[in-house]
């Protein structure tokens, strides 16, 4: 079996993905500051990273900054390249997003766009997994469209996924062989303000949501189809429905 250290280990997704590799017996390791391991500054990384057959990446930047969150994903993934080249791993993964190579403005996906390149050019082998929008951050989507009592979103598609869905993709790439890219996705596709108005009718919010279609997502204007995937993504089968009792509390 295969020894696997998961950048981001202790996070959302890492955890799960720790959980699901050791369950099928890999070697799998979480590796993040908490545990003395930090891609961005590169402390602990090459102790980390001895005898690793594969690298999996699911990190996330502290703030969503233009500047810092570009500043993130390309020094941390340097450092993680740099320090997998010298330790002759074999498998790069990363947890990346659907929509990076489609026209939008959002800083965060020029820098997830980014990193991506990074692992593309380094002769690593490589999986770039691309979810779609976790039904976790629901909450923080309306969050951040809230003024007063309302939430205004566009009606632009979003087919979201669970958690635990994600981590299972990843950890079954970090598993097998390099595949290059491929798409992640919920069975459902809805307009982001019913996405916000299920949720929050669920959860006793008395906000209302309202679709405006010029209104911005994380600060830019998206098309329809930004945050969908394309044909032949890989369907996972949680729904909104099935997820929200599981996580009646805000996410």
């Amino acid at each position: 079996m295969a020894r696997i250290i998961v950048i981001g280990g202790t996070g959302l997704i890492g955890s799960k993905v720790v959980e699901k590799l050791a369950a099928h017996g890999h070697e799998a390791v979480a590796a993040s500051p908490r545990t003395g391991v930090d891609a961005f500054t590169g402390a602990g990384l090459r102790d980390a990273l001895a005898g690793a057959d594969t690298v999996v990446d699911v990190s996330n930047s502290p703030s969503f900054a233009p500047a810092d969150v570009m500043e993130f994903f390309t020094t941390s993934t340097r450092h993680l390249l740099e320090a997998e080249a010298d330790a002759g791993v074999a498998h790069h993964v990363a947890l990346t997003i659907v929509g990076t190579d489609r026209p939008q403005d959002i800083a965060y996906f020029a820098a997830k766009s980014a990193q991506e390149a990074l692992i593309r050019a380094s002769g690593i082998g490589f999986s770039l997994v691309h979810a779609t929008q976790f039904f976790e951050f629901v909450g923080a989507i309306a969050d951040i469209a809230t003024e007063g009592d309302t939430v205004t979103l566009p009606g632009a598609l979003v087919q979201p996924i669970a958690a635990v869905d994600v981590a299972t993709a990843v950890a079954r790439a970090a598993a097998g062989a390099p595949t290059g890219d491929r798409e992640i996705a919920g069975p459902e596709a809805f307009g982001m303000d019913e996405f916000a108005r299920r949720a929050l009718a669920f959860r006793g919010d008395r906000r209302t949501v309202v679709r405006d279609d010029s209104a911005p997502y994380y600060g830019a204007q998206i098309a329809e189809r930004t945050l969908v995937p394309v044909a032949g993504a890989e369907i996972f089968p949680t729904t909104l429905e099935e997820w929200l009792p599981r996580n009646p509390a805000r996410a």
